[in-house]
């Protein structure tokens, strides 16, 4: 049983939010319907996070069913699991408050349109 579901509390939000309350694993989510898969990949685009804070992430969501680790040969690679897929909805719905509400006024009416249309790709919506 994962720490999560020794920690389920009455309240589902609070227990949603208990799986991606860390800093990191929202973007890391993002990353993967963006088709990063492997450890470099997740640096590559978050080269703020350090390799202790990526491997503790990573080890989280994987315990938490919202990734899966494949290891073959040399390489490792990591994939949303069905209930890790679910988290489309959160991320696009995070994105579209911030491009519809004056948290940020740094994009165009043009480039909003089209960042709304590649996550809609990307997040299979």
């Amino acid at each position: 049983m994962s720490k999560f579901e020794e920690k389920i509390k009455v309240c589902p939000l609070e227990s949603s939010l208990e799986l991606i309350n860390k800093k990191w694993i929202i973007l890391i989510v993002r990353d993967l319907f963006f088709g990063k898969t492997r450890f470099s990949q997740f640096k590559e685009s978050n080269p703020e996070m350090s390799n202790a804070a990526l491997s503790r992430c990573l080890a989280q969501m994987e315990e938490d069913n919202l990734i899966k680790k494949t290891v073959d040969d040399n390489s490792t690679s990591y994939e949303l699991t069905e209930n890790g897929k679910k988290l489309n909805r959160i991320v696009y719905e995070l994105v579209m408050f911030t491009l519809n509400t004056n948290y940020n006024d740094n994009f165009s009416d043009e480039a909003k349109t089209a960042i709304e249309k590649i996550y809609r790709e990307k997040l299979d919506l």
